[in-house]
This record gives C-alpha cells, sequence and structure tokens, in this order.
C-alpha cells in the first residue's frame, strides 16, 4: 500500500470515529446516548412501516432481546407503541406522534452538525466531496456482511434514494441483483 493511500485510509478512520463520537447530545432521544435508539426512530421514521420486532432488529443489527428492550424503553418514553402484527402471532411496533417528532428533530439535529463540517467548501468542492464519499460508500456495501443496515440514520430524501442516486443502495442492488 502506498504511503498515500495508508495516510488517507487513517484519516478516514480517524474522521469516521471522531463523526460519531461528536454527534451532538441532542441528536439522541431522551434518556441518554443511545444510537441505535436514534438509529429505531430514524428508520421508524424514514422507512419501516409497522415493521415486526424481527424486522426492526435485522435493520438495527441487534438481537431480539435487544430490540425487545429498546422497543420497552421508547414505549416507556413514550416515543413508540406496539400495536397487532401482520399476523396473530407477531406486535409490530410505530412511532406515537412525539416519537415522529422526536426523529424529526435528531434527524436535523444530525444533517445540521454534518453540515456544519463542509462549512468552508466551495460548491464544486463539496459535490467533489458526495462523488468520492459515493465511492467511498460503495466499497463499504461490497464488502459489508451482515450486521447493522448502512442507512438506518439516513435521510432519504437528501441522499436521493427516490430519484435512484443513493450510493449504498445503488451498491447494494449491484451486489444483490435487485433494484436500488
Amino acid at each position: 500500500m502506498s504511503a498515500d493511500r495508508a495516510a488517507a485510509a487513517n484519516v478516514l478512520g480517524a474522521l469516521a470515529l471522531a463523526v460519531a463520537d461528536q454527534l451532538p447530545a441532542d441528536a439522541f432521544p431522551a434518556g441518554g446516548r443511545a444510537d441505535s435508539a436514534a438509529a429505531a426512530l430514524s428508520a421508524l421514521d424514514q422507512f419501516l412501516d409497522r415493521p415486526t420486532l424481527d424486522q426492526l432488529r435485522r435493520v438495527l443489527g441487534v438481537t431480539h432481546s435487544g430490540a425487545v428492550r429498546l422497543v420497552d424503553r421508547l414505549t416507556a418514553a413514550g416515543l413508540a407503541e406496539r400495536g397487532s402484527g401482520p399476523d396473530g402471532r407477531t406486535r409490530a411496533v410505530r412511532l406515537t406522534p412525539a416519537g415522529r417528532r422526536a426523529a424529526q428533530r435528531i434527524a436535523a439535529q444530525r444533517t445540521r452538525y454534518l453540515a456544519g463540517l463542509l462549512t468552508g467548501f466551495s460548491a464544486a468542492e463539496t459535490r467533489t466531496f458526495h462523488d468520492l464519499l459515493g465511492r467511498v460508500m460503495a466499497q463499504v456495501v461490497r464488502h459489508k456482511d451482515g450486521g447493522a443496515w448502512i442507512c438506518r440514520r439516513c435521510d432519504l430524501e437528501a441522499c436521493g434514494r427516490p430519484a435512484g442516486n443513493c450510493p449504498a443502495a445503488n451498491a447494494a442492488a449491484a451486489k444483490y441483483g435487485s433494484p436500488a
């Protein structure tokens, strides 16, 4: 590996950790910093429509018991509620109005923080950076094997997913042979 590639890889790793560590505390639900709770609220707000606990746990990359405890905490906080599932054996999860507001507040704070990191970039630099990040994201998807969904905290409108422009969705479609 070239020294330039090793240096870039090192900075990428440090950046990933620093960004995750420094997300503002109010970018997480009430009750403290809980990445899985924020991811659950985001996924329930953005793309999961009354998922079963099993569907939610697969998106979040947690165990069944972890999903149960998480939904218990969200329910106790008034952010989610359980209801009947698609069949008589399962239960579904959905956001309450307070949960939807919390998900949207968390997403807005996350976006403000991340957009602030790009302060000083010109429009051209921002486009180039976006293109490069998309290429890195495609590599992440190609090498990923299991675990939580990459897009569990994304703003699907911002990434262009509905228009077919999401680098993670497009790489997953190429990897698994399914439409984006």
